[in-house]
């Protein structure tokens, strides 16, 4: 048990240090700045396209409401 114990602090001590190496790093800040904004506008539009497309050219009955639109069947006495 103490070898695995001391194996697995060993990795957390190793993950911790890659991690303070990354988070020095201005590579991601760079790629945010240069690309976040353009991805941000294609995810929209993209989604926006899907969703457009599903709604008008699917055909799916979308559930709405009856209110109104269902009428009662005239009432027959027996």
């Amino acid at each position: 048990m103490f070898r695995f114990a001391k194996a697995a602090l060993n990795l957390s001590g190793q993950s911790a240090r890659q991690v303070a190496v990354r988070q020095k790093s201005d590579l991601s800040r760079e790629f945010h700045a240069k690309y976040g904004p353009p991805l941000l506008i294609a995810g929209v539009t993209f989604c926006t396209a899907v969703w457009a497309y599903v709604i008008t050219s699917t055909g799916i009955a979308w559930n709405l409401s009856p209110v109104g639109k269902v009428q009662p069947k005239p009432w027959q006495e027996e």
